[in-house]
């Protein structure tokens, strides 16, 4: 059944990820790892599911909502301790609605590993606590299928909107992305792209960025991706961001959750 399988017998390729590098803005520390460039600041509160990895004051990652206990993020995310911020849209102006809850287990997906990081780049964490579920705190809901080629989806985050030149937003930046198929991703990818990835993005310019990983690409509301790794610098052309797919690993996702 693909990844969803748990089987890790496969071997391939790595590209290394730029590394975590940490920028000072504005009270908070940005982080830089890799991979919402052209897009525009997201209506606040319309993407209930997406949260923030931070330590301290420093945004590592963000993250996805898929339980009121479990936040799906990208593996290569990892660190020793995290704080999970949902319900932000402007991360220096509060307006009463945000949660912060401490993460009590992290669990990346069991083919992950350090010299492997483009493939099954996918982690839970479980939160100490649930969360409140409300209009502007609540889950999303995982895909039955996976997505089709040119199908428009939307991705969200905190990271830059320009590069190689860094800028980075107070408030939650979405953008709209098609899906490519398998065949141009792995065009624009010779030898690293597996079936447990895909592609997304447009002609101008339009990708995820530093900052970005780990968040959402969500179509139709239904997830459909987690920002993993692309182009540096991001938005080139013919070069789409590259998302772990998330209908490729529905079971395990299940599967760890009832189990944890």
């Amino acid at each position: 059944m693909g990844p969803s399988s748990g089987s890790c017998s496969h071997t391939w390729k790595c590209l290394a990820f730029l590394p975590l590098l940490l920028t000072t803005r504005a009270g908070y520390l940005q982080g830089e790892d890799s991979r919402v460039l052209g897009g525009q600041p997201c209506v606040p509160h319309s993407q209930p599911w997406q949260a923030g990895l931070f330590q301290g004051v420093r945004l590592l990652c963000g993250g996805v909502l898929v339980a009121p206990q479990w936040i799906l993020t990208a593996a290569h995310c990892q660190k020793p301790k995290y704080t999970v911020h949902l319900g932000q849209h402007n991360l220096q102006k509060p307006d009463g609605s945000e949660q912060e809850i401490k993460v009590d287990r992290f669990i990346p997906h069991p083919c992950h590993n350090s010299s492997n990081n483009n493939r099954h780049d996918l982690m839970l964490l479980r939160l100490r606590k649930s969360v409140n579920v409300n209009s502007k705190v609540k889950p999303i809901e995982l895909p039955s299928q996976c997505p089709q080629p040119d199908q428009k989806c939307l991705v969200s985050g905190w990271g830059t909107t320009t590069s190689p030149r860094e800028n980075f937003p107070e408030t939650l930046i979405c953008a709209e992305l098609n899906i490519w198929s398998q065949d141009q991703c792995e065009e624009a990818y010779p030898g690293k792209i597996s079936d447990g990835m895909v592609c997304a993005g447009d002609n101008a310019g339009v990708d995820t960025c530093q900052g970005d990983s780990g968040g959402p690409l969500v179509c139709e509301g239904v997830l459909q991706g987690i920002t993993s790794w692309g182009a540096d610098p991001c938005g080139t052309v013919n070069k789409p961001g590259v998302y772990t797919s998330v209908c490729r690993y529905t079971e395990w996702i299940k599967k760890t959750i009832s189990a944890n």
